[in-house]
């Protein structure tokens, strides 16, 4: 019988939505290829999530050169009920530090 430190998880706290922020979120330079490689997702579904996230404001795309430069919007409030009237920066501030058990 498997332990439960063994087990695969089923489920996540964070969407794939949320884990895309916080990446662009640690790096605004960073490319979409990076993102899938940090998320585990494919480049055609971060660029989804990208164009999802711009066009409800949470993120704007500017060009830098020839990369992009993400910009987290400044308010950018939660979608769900359950989480009405706070700020998504919160969020990304909590998870952008890099708490690895070395720094701190």
């Amino acid at each position: 019988m498997e332990s439960s430190s063994e087990r695969r998880p089923t489920w996540t706290f964070l969407t794939n939505h949320a884990r895309v922020l916080v990446a662009i979120s640690r790096d605004p330079g960073v490319r979409l290829r990076d993102v899938a490689a940090t998320c585990g997702l494919t480049e055609r579904t971060v660029q989804a999530i990208v164009a999802d996230l711009e066009a409800d404001g949470y993120l704007t795309r500017s060009r830098d050169g020839r990369r992009n430069r993400y910009e987290i919007a400044e308010g950018a409030m939660f979608r769900h009920p359950a989480e009405a009237g706070h700020e998504v920066a919160g969020l990304l501030a909590l998870l952008a530090e890099d708490a690895s058990p070395a720094r701190r």
